[in-house]
């Protein structure tokens, strides 16, 4: 019936009766034809009503029923529950099917009283939505506005409500008033919802103690979270021992720290009682414990980590997750204080709580990395990911992770150092900072074996006015990871303006064995004849063996006649000599061995290391 009856308020709401010839109300009588309830169109899966209790109060089309603020403004002011009176189900959507649109406002305004009166907030705010799409002026009418704050807070929207309560004639008005308190009471302002008893006493005593309940309920909870315990057990005489009241009793008993009472009014909830009181009973046995020293930390953390298990949301879990985490500083485990506290700063809003919350969290985070902590590296490197958003902010946080991911690198842990950077260099540096982390960044992907990844990094990352020398180091690492990918000439054009791009081209051409190409390149770049270091030796030795590859004896024998002496009192003198002897004269093992033999030392320098590390 109730579906059915929401349907015929969408039909009658879609498709208004027109005032035509046929069917205009007279003063004689009703309309010729009225629609009629019994034949709904197909039953549909959410009603009208309900729809629009979840979209914004916006006007949609142009209003079609205006006329109906001024009468409303003109009727008694509704101070208390007496308001929302039900009516019979059938009487309220006859009513609304067969009204006219001179009276379909009233009846919507009807319909609204009833269905708040039954607690049906969803469909009453529905109904409201659409009563101010017809009719804009409603929403500056106090009893508009009042019935709409009402079905907020009765529907959650506590702070919606709170807004649509707070207009200047509805301060002194007791039903807003006691329905302020219910929604600062929620949103988690106990002085707030406090300030607002007085003023709605007389809407709460007016009320049958069932409907009185959740307003009192409210006004002990605000004073039990600001410490009045006394106000709340006066309040809580008149409230029956039931599991709900019982568990308040308890709370505040706790909070006088009557310990003995406390725990009898909650061992009173048993077993019957339902699952979240259960859970809050549970909670306030462990206080009890904890305040009698009872139970030790490192146990309270166990037992109410236990508790929170079995019950997820709302504000219970707060007050327990507040509670670990005291006993999980008192038991100095820095573990299970970022467990708690993270979940804490992550899901719950704590105000003012949470900055001293983060401190403590980022201290005992910076205790946990810091290079001399004894957790293991592993270990150290998930607790970072884990928590990382809660890290420090600025320069200690960005050390922190640079240190990190030194003793990753230094462990061999190139992956995980890239993930780890790779967070910084997306969520926290900014401008010119992103130049030298993104080439480390890269540098690791090309380490971890992952150059696609390399390049990925850097070209993400451009954009900042980076200075000369930073780009040419980007474009060294990107040389890097494209050659290692297998595109030699899109390295090559990276290393066409960079200094020293020639070293860099040469170790290239040197791992792919291109002697053509590394013989061109080494001949435009060879060093002065004296003082040979290894790097220059390196690059003279290279440059003999692809001569030797390419056959070319004029440029070979020119070679051993420039460097035959620079290199006869090093240690590579015998490797020089069979590389630069006529080609006739030696054969494959030997140019081989003296391959083999050539100083380690590379013209690229770092650069040679990166392209080594994954087969180009």
């Amino acid at each position: 019936m109730r579906l059915v009856s929401l349907i015929a308020l969408a039909s009658a709401i879609a498709t208004p009766l027109a005032a035509t010839r046929a069917n205009a109300p007279s003063a004689a009588g009703p309309p010729a034809v009225a629609p009629s309830p019994a034949a709904p169109s197909a039953p549909q899966p959410v009603s009208a009503a309900v729809a629009a209790a979840n979209a914004p109060m916006a006007l949609a089309s142009a209003p079609r029923f205006r006329g109906f603020a001024p009468v409303l403004s003109a009727q008694p002011a509704l101070v208390d529950g007496t308001a929302w009176a039900a009516r019979p189900e059938a009487e309220a959507w006859s009513a609304l099917a067969h009204a006219t649109p001179t009276t379909r406002q009233a009846a919507r305004w009807a319909l609204v009283r009833s269905l708040i009166g039954k607690s049906r907030y969803p469909e009453a705010l529905g109904t409201l939505q659409i009563m101010a799409a017809d009719d804009p002026d409603l929403l500056l009418v106090p009893a508009f506005q009042l019935a709409r704050g009402v079905t907020l807070a009765g529907f959650g929207r506590s702070g919606e409500a709170l807004s649509a309560l707070s207009g200047p004639t509805l301060l002194g008005n007791a039903e807003a008033c006691a329905w302020r308190l219910r929604a600062q009471e929620a949103l988690g302002n106990p002085a707030a919802a406090l300030a607002e008893v007085h003023c709605a006493l007389p809407a709460i005593n007016h009320r049958a103690p069932l409907e009185r309940r959740p307003f009192a309920l409210a006004a002990i909870r605000a004073a039990l979270d600001d410490g009045r315990w006394l106000q709340a057990l006066h309040w809580l005489k008149r409230q029956p021992a039931d599991g709900e009241a019982n568990i308040l009793r308890g709370r505040a008993y706790l909070g006088k720290a009557d310990f003995g009472h406390a725990r009898t009014q909650f061992e009173k909830v048993g077993a019957a009682a339902e699952r979240g009181q259960r859970a809050e009973a549970a909670l306030g046995l462990a206080m009890v414990g904890i305040a009698q020293r009872r139970i030790a930390p490192a146990a309270a953390v166990r037992q109410l980590g236990a508790i929170r298990f079995g019950w997820r949301g709302d504000d219970l879990e707060r007050r327990i997750l507040t509670v670990e985490f005291a006993q999980a500083q008192a038991a100095h485990d820095p573990a299970a204080m970022l467990r708690t506290g993270s979940t804490l700063l992550r899901y719950c809003k704590l105000g003012a709580a949470a900055a001293p919350i983060l401190s403590q969290l980022q201290q005992s985070l910076t205790t946990m990395l810091a290079p001399d902590s004894k957790m293991p590296l592993p270990d150290v490197a998930g607790v970072f990911w884990e928590y990382r958003e809660i890290t420090p902010a600025g320069a200690d946080g960005d050390l922190l992770a640079v240190h990190l991911a030194d003793r990753l690198q230094a462990a061999g842990l190139y992956a995980r150092a890239a993930e780890l950077l790779q967070y910084q260099l997306t969520a926290r540096a900014s401008d010119v900072a992103k130049g030298p982390l993104s080439v480390r960044v890269a540098t690791l992907r090309i380490l971890a074996g992952d150059p696609a990844k390399a390049v990925e990094a850097l070209r993400n990352s451009s954009g900042p006015s980076y200075s000369q020398p930073m780009v040419w180091d980007r474009q060294r690492v990107e040389a890097v990871a494209l050659a290692l990918l297998g595109k030699t000439d899109a390295a090559f054009a990276a290393l066409a303006d960079v200094p020293d791009g020639a070293a860099i081209r040469a170790e290239i051409l040197w791992r792919r064995r291109d002697w053509n190409g590394l013989a061109t390149v080494t001949g435009a770049s060879l060093p002065a004849k004296v003082g040979l270091s290894e790097v220059a030796q390196a690059t003279i030795l290279r440059h003999a063996i692809a001569l030797a590859m390419i056959g070319r004896e004029d440029k070979l024998q020119a070679l051993r006649t420039r460097y035959q002496a620079a290199f006869a009192t090093l240690p590579s003198a015998g490797v020089f000599d069979v590389l630069t002897s006529p080609v006739g004269k030696i054969d494959s093992a030997q140019i081989s061995a003296a391959m083999a033999a050539i100083p380690s030392a590379s013209p690229a320098g770092v650069y040679a290391d990166l392209l080594a590390s994954t087969p180009g």
